[in-house]
């Protein structure tokens, strides 16, 4: 089964062929972070617009790499939640009307779920059941996934999300945009003990995680140094904040996996390329005699073949929608399919 993907979730405008969820065909990003970067962060209107300017030669890259034509397609996936609405909305209603056009079927994806799908094409062996860590920049979950199609939230963050802490916390510290790519570099040599941060815990729910009050400690951990005219060493600060964040998301995962019997972990989603976390990880899966997948690092952040490749085991499942499709801002990744379920 061949599907061309499409994903326009954020600030990143991606296109992609993929083959039975695992052969990636052709793959096109045109990003938007220069567009961005004068503003410290994306403007939701900014990106819409500049998604529209870009689609379809996006797509037409694909196909041209693909050697593709629409006719040898069998469907469309395209990213329909959670997401900027406007950016959202620029994807799903060029796949509707590409679906139409092609007499092809519409496969609706959720964002996270392609996420962890990301690991099926670094990995083509990896199959479910597995205990998922999706860590980005609007979410922080910790995902029993039972089946392809099958997902249970074991933890979540309660506030922001790992990579808003970062992000946030970065560009405090005077770091450009995007800032925890930025700050992953910058802090790599920084020493992690020179600075003491709060470690956030969610009282009576052990796998949730809260990274507000970190953020927020890190801000006035700049502040006050400032009054008092002190200087702040921006690679330990920051080495310091990954620590902690990697400290939390790290020690939930291992202990729910030990709670729920999971010997298998994946890490997936945008924050998953930092450095200190992918080390963490693997020391703690070594530690405790459990194996660790992880993406490719230029699968980490938002692409459209890994939307293809979820959308493969959707289609699989009979998840199909029809031209009522529409875009969603917030959708829980084991919520009910959208649009019908239906054999093709």
């Amino acid at each position: 089964m061949k599907l061309l993907a499409i994903e326009s979730s954020c600030d990143e405008t991606a296109a992609a062929v993929v083959e039975d969820g695992r052969r990636v065909l052709s793959s096109v990003i045109a990003s938007q972070v220069q567009a961005h970067i004068v503003y410290g962060g994306v403007v939701p209107e900014i990106a819409s617009r500049m998604h529209t300017e870009a689609i379809s030669g996006v797509v037409r890259e694909a196909m041209q790499q693909a050697g593709l034509t629409f006719t040898d397609l069998d469907g469309v996936a395209v990213t329909a939640a959670p997401g900027l609405i406007g950016a959202l909305l620029v994807g799903v209603n060029y796949a509707k009307g590409l679906a139409y056009a092609a007499g092809l079927p519409l496969i609706p994806v959720h964002h996270l779920r392609g996420h962890i799908a990301a690991n099926y094409i670094t990995d083509p062996a990896l199959a479910p059941p597995f205990l998922a860590l999706v860590v980005s920049g609007g979410h922080s979950h910790i995902v029993a996934v039972r089946d392809y199609t099958d997902f249970q939230v074991i933890g979540r963050t309660q506030d922001d999300a790992a990579g808003e802490c970062m992000d946030k916390s970065a560009r405090a510290m005077g770091l450009p945009y995007p800032g925890g790519v930025n700050l992953d570099r910058v802090s790599a040599e920084g020493d992690p003990s020179a600075y003491a941060l709060p470690h956030p815990r969610v009282d009576g729910r052990a796998y949730d995680f809260s990274f507000s009050g970190l953020k927020t400690a890190v801000i006035n951990t700049i502040h006050n140094a400032k009054q008092k005219g002190e200087a702040v060493s921006v690679p330990d600060l920051g080495a310091a904040l990954i620590e902690t964040v990697a400290d939390c998301l790290v020690g939930n995962t291992m202990a729910a996996a030990e709670a729920f019997g999971f010997d298998r972990i994946v890490l997936a989603g945008g924050v998953s390329a930092n450095s200190r976390l992918r080390r963490r990880m693997t020391a703690a899966c070594e530690a405790t005699g459990r194996r660790l997948w992880m993406p490719r690092l230029d699968l980490c952040g938002d692409n459209a073949a890994m939307i293809g490749a979820q959308g493969y085991y959707e289609a699989q499942s009979g998840h199909f929608a029809g031209l009522e499709l529409n875009a969603f801002a917030t959708m829980p990744i084991d919520a009910a399919e959208f649009g019908e379920t239906r054999s093709n």
